[in-house]
């Protein structure tokens, strides 16, 4: 694989774009739940004022160069998974296979946290720790079955085949495949770690978990993370169900900007209907995410890739 001078600028830009969209999501969800409590709420741009106010910290406590790492390797694992998502139906990196690389990477993002938080000893973080991992458990088993069901149906491992497959609204894939939709918008909601299923952080019980041990410049990193993770997990499901936000033609720029507009409005709607369903719904014990997520979702992505698997055998 060759990069062009346009390619070497779009591996620079695509984390900033991520950046700043994560940190505007969360901006624009703190204000959505005050208002759905019938508060204020702090300003838009509060959340790039945290962080850049945690990055202008010293942090006078630090375990080891393993809590150090793990703090990056959260930060490094969630860039490289923006690359390979299509924004505006463009990726910086595009192959066969691509979306089999980016469910590693999303894996991979999680466990450097993980890693991090290991190291610090507090016994809040390792409770943390264990509920994420359980949690994924749980979520990973009807997002990979969906995966699957999608790359069945249109036939390519590749994210952009995928977006470039449902060009026009009525192409979509959440027409197309609705059951899958539906389990993987369940799955999001645990991927993005909001109510019901936010047992790894739980505030009021863990004390935020892993981040318990994190301040300044760390807990700035890993604010980074679960910014441009949200943009990552909610653009991948516009990316798979709802055709990539391509509605003008791409091979103009003004046609990739305003697909990129799309996208992001599309982005943005995802991450706000789970913080609706977070604003609303009390918290899950671990038993009763692992109930669901192995039940409903499981049952959904299941009748969706037995769906595809007999359409591909010609019996209906």
């Amino acid at each position: 694989m060759t990069f062009s001078t346009t390619s070497w600028v779009m591996i620079f830009l695509t984390p900033i774009l991520a950046f700043i969209l994560g940190h505007l999501f969360l901006g624009i969800s703190r204000k959505f739940t005050a208002r759905i409590h019938r508060r204020v709420g702090p300003p838009v741009m509060q959340q790039f004022i945290d962080v850049m106010k945690l990055f202008g910290k010293r942090e006078s406590t630090t375990h080891s160069w393993v809590q150090d790492m793990g703090a990056l390797f959260a930060v490094i694992g969630v860039i490289a998974s923006i690359l390979f998502i299509p924004i505006g139906g463009e990726a910086v990196l595009s192959f066969q296979g691509d979306l089999i690389v980016l469910a590693y990477l999303l894996v991979i993002a999680p466990l450097g946290m993980a890693l991090g938080t290991g190291a610090t000893g507090n016994p809040n973080s390792a409770i943390g720790v264990s509920r994420g991992l359980m949690l994924m458990m749980a979520y990973e088993l009807p997002f990979a079955m969906v995966l699957v069901a999608v790359m069945l149906y249109y036939d390519t491992a590749s994210l952009g085949d995928i977006v470039a497959a449902q060009k026009g609204a009525f192409n979509w894939a959440i027409l197309a495949l609705p059951l899958s939709a539906i389990a993987a918008d369940l799955s999001l909601q645990a991927m993005l770690g909001e109510k019901p299923f936010d047992q790894p952080v739980a505030p009021s019980e863990i004390a935020s978990g892993p981040m318990v041990e994190f301040g300044g410049k760390y807990l700035g990193m890993l604010m980074v993370w679960h910014a441009m993770s949200i943009v990552v997990e909610a653009g991948l499901f516009v990316d798979l169900f709802l055709g990539g936000g391509v509605i003008f033609p791409g091979d103009s720029v003004l046609g990739l900007i305003g697909n990129i507009i799309v996208w992001a409005i599309l982005a943005l709607m995802m991450w706000l209907i789970s913080v609706s369903i977070n604003t609303v719904f009390g918290r899950f014990k671990m038993g009763q995410s692992l109930k669901f997520y192995w039940g409903v979702p499981t049952l959904l992505a299941l009748l969706s890739l037995s769906y595809v698997v007999i359409s591909n055998l010609g019996v209906i």
